[in-house]
């Protein structure tokens, strides 16, 4: 895997803060060099103070550029269970989060609105600020214990209201390829405050598309898994909440894995029998 089997980065890699490879990046944005000057444009529209959009006008507009960076940085989205999300609005997703590509993942793939959590120092930073704008994240300050709970009990009411959430109960992105990092309790009191259904969703592989220094074609697998409704963890603890949850999604991930596996054999047969038939 171009020297990332043994720990060592190639030396043309370009990488940016937090373990990013600037590559597909970079393939992103040149193969849509004609575009950028209408998103920028229309993101700075969106997120104007003075114009007040609602959430799906801006939802709207990350809904269909998304898939223009996606497309251009050759990655193909394989989902599952999206029949799952429930049509009324007013649920929280719990991810494994493996880094920046996961919100674009689920962006590209649903169309409802959703938030996310982001952590207090994003706040500030130039346009990816605006980008979370359109999302109407919440921002939490991790040092801060109190400040940290006002942020969960404001997400559980904006949940009662009718927002949705994506939360990632690890709490950072996982740096372990597929494995998860444990769930924290405390992210699932959002979900017993606000009594709403719970989506655990599944991501596998969604690290490699900005964590390995390639732009080779790769795939990112999601599944959406049954979701938990309030009468089933309505008398849990929210450490027993967090185990059910993480057990759900580490066997999706492991059941993806196996798929995908006999999927990359079967296609490696096939190539081979074609090789043949043209000798």
């Amino acid at each position: 895997m171009d020297g990332l089997e043994n720990g060592t980065v190639p030396k043309r890699a370009v990488q940016l803060s937090g373990g990013t490879y600037v590559r597909r990046i970079a393939l992103m944005f040149i193969l849509n060099f004609y575009r950028l000057p209408y998103y920028f444009w229309k993101l700075m529209w969106l997120t104007s103070k003075k114009k007040g959009f609602g959430k799906e006008k801006k939802y709207a507009f990350l809904h269909k550029a998304i898939p223009c960076a996606i497309r251009a940085g050759r990655v193909d989205i394989k989902s599952f269970g999206l029949e799952n999300i429930p049509k009324e609005n007013g649920f929280l997703m719990f991810s494994n989060h493996q880094g920046m590509f996961d919100a674009m993942s689920l962006i590209y793939l649903l169309d409802k609105p959703f938030s996310t959590l982001s952590k207090k120092e994003t706040e500030n930073v130039p346009l990816l600020s605006r980008v979370l704008s359109c999302m109407n994240v919440e921002y939490i300050d991790r040092e801060d214990v109190r400040a940290s709970l006002k942020t969960i009990q404001h997400v559980a009411e904006r949940v009662k209201a009718g927002d949705n959430f994506v939360i990632y109960p690890e709490g950072h992105r996982s740096k372990n390829s597929n494995k998860l990092a444990p769930f924290k309790p405390g992210a699932f009191k959002c979900a017993t405050l606000s009594k709403c259904p719970i989506i655990p969703v599944a991501l596998v592989d969604s690290y490699k598309p900005f964590d390995i220094p390639s732009i080779k074609r790769t795939t990112v697998y999601i599944r959406f898994l049954k979701p938990i409704e309030w009468e089933e963890y309505k008398d849990l603890r929210t450490t027993d909440l967090s185990i059910l949850v993480s057990n759900r999604i580490n066997e999706a991930i492991r059941n993806i894995e196996k798929k995908a596996a006999r999927e990359e054999s079967v296609g490696r047969l096939e190539r081979l029998l074609k090789k043949i038939k043209k000798r």
